[in-house]
């Protein structure tokens, strides 16, 4: 059933790999609205990462064995190349860290999302934080819903989440951003090397690992499979309506522009 299921969620995933918003990202302007909606989606990231990780290996102070060493092992190599990868020079950063170098480069805005991290360290709470800096309705409810997953989910549904909300799907879609832009690489380099880095760490280490862990928990549990997959296929269209939003978004403001010029 498990194999079925893949097959099944792998084929809604081309909705995304073929999404519009990647052709609509025509000019640096474009790139700029776009790494600030999408920066959101690389934090609410992290938040799947991090809830794994806890319950997948122990992060408690008198430290026990898991139950589960193959994806202990896994996800903490994961969280390893998420959490503190090698950043171009030698040193070492986050990729949430590398995203918002990457936004600085190309003159995009980075006080939104500074500022909500500023108040998520206040311990205020996501989707509060989001309403107080009047984040478009697209992101609240696209990181609201991964944030009630990693809140609110069993180990499956996170896993179908992270899984294949994310990781399974980032290759293609980021390969797709990559085809279909009309921005030279040279004047978005840091955040080309962000793309090109997940497209090799998650197609070739992480996206495969993921797969191990389903595989390693859910042992053919007909019940898991099913919560795993159903979280999986609500992850892949809250991204689509986050995508359509975003589209809708590059339209206004190019049509705005073209009615001022005019």
């Amino acid at each position: 059933m498990l194999s079925k299921k893949i097959i099944e969620i792998t084929e809604k995933q081309k909705v995304l790999e073929t999404h519009r918003v990647f052709s609509a990202i025509q000019n640096i302007d474009d790139l700029r609205v776009f790494m600030t909606w999408h920066v959101f989606a690389v934090w609410d990231f992290m938040c799947l990462v991090k809830r794994l990780q806890r319950d997948l290996t122990c992060m408690d102070t008198l430290w026990i064995p898991s139950d589960a060493p193959l994806a202990a092992r896994l996800i903490n190599e994961i969280v390893l190349g998420e959490e503190s990868d090698e950043e171009p020079g030698g040193s070492y950063i986050s990729h949430f860290e590398l995203y918002l170098l990457a936004m600085k480069e190309v003159g995009a805005d980075t006080r939104q999302i500074e500022k909500f991290i500023e108040l998520i360290r206040m311990n205020v709470p996501a989707n509060e934080a989001m309403e107080k800096l009047s984040v478009s309705p697209y992101i609240q409810d696209f990181v609201n819903s991964t944030i009630n997953t990693v809140i609110n989910g069993n180990v499956y549904q996170v896993l179908g989440s992270f899984v294949f909300g994310r990781e399974h799907v980032i290759p293609k879609m980021f390969s797709g951003l990559l085809n279909n832009w009309h921005i030279d690489e040279n004047d978005a380099p840091m955040f080309v090397y962000y793309l090109k880095r997940h497209i090799e760490l998650d197609g070739d280490e992480h996206g495969p690992a993921a797969i191990k862990i389903i595989k390693s928990l859910t042992k053919e549990n007909q019940d898991a499979i099913q919560e795993l997959s159903c979280s999986a296929v609500e992850a892949i269209d809250h991204r689509v309506t986050l995508w359509d939003g975003m589209v809708n978004t590059l339209s206004q403001q190019k049509s705005g522009y073209v009615n001022k010029v005019g």
